[in-house]
């Protein structure tokens, strides 16, 4: 499974260290990732999502239902 945020989508960038002579390298700024599992009460059964800090505030705000429907519209959930 590769680093991206089931419910909003976000992943990791691609940028550059740049060393006190500005010498430029290629680096990857990774997403906040954690996985959490949660109690689905509409399905009635536990699920496990790879979430960022993003993603868990806007579980908190919308409720998870809602959450996991507007991420399935926007095809970032997969199974």
């Amino acid at each position: 499974m590769s680093k991206i945020c089931q419910i909003t989508g976000k992943k990791a960038m691609v940028g550059n260290n740049v060393s006190h002579s500005k010498r430029r390298t290629k680096r990857t700024f990774d997403v906040n990732l954690f996985t959490k599992k949660f109690y689905w009460v509409e399905q009635d059964m536990w699920i496990s999502l790879k979430l960022s800090a993003a993603g868990l505030r806007t579980i908190n705000k919308l409720g998870l239902d809602a959450a996991i429907k507007k991420a399935a519209e926007k095809g970032f959930l997969y199974a």
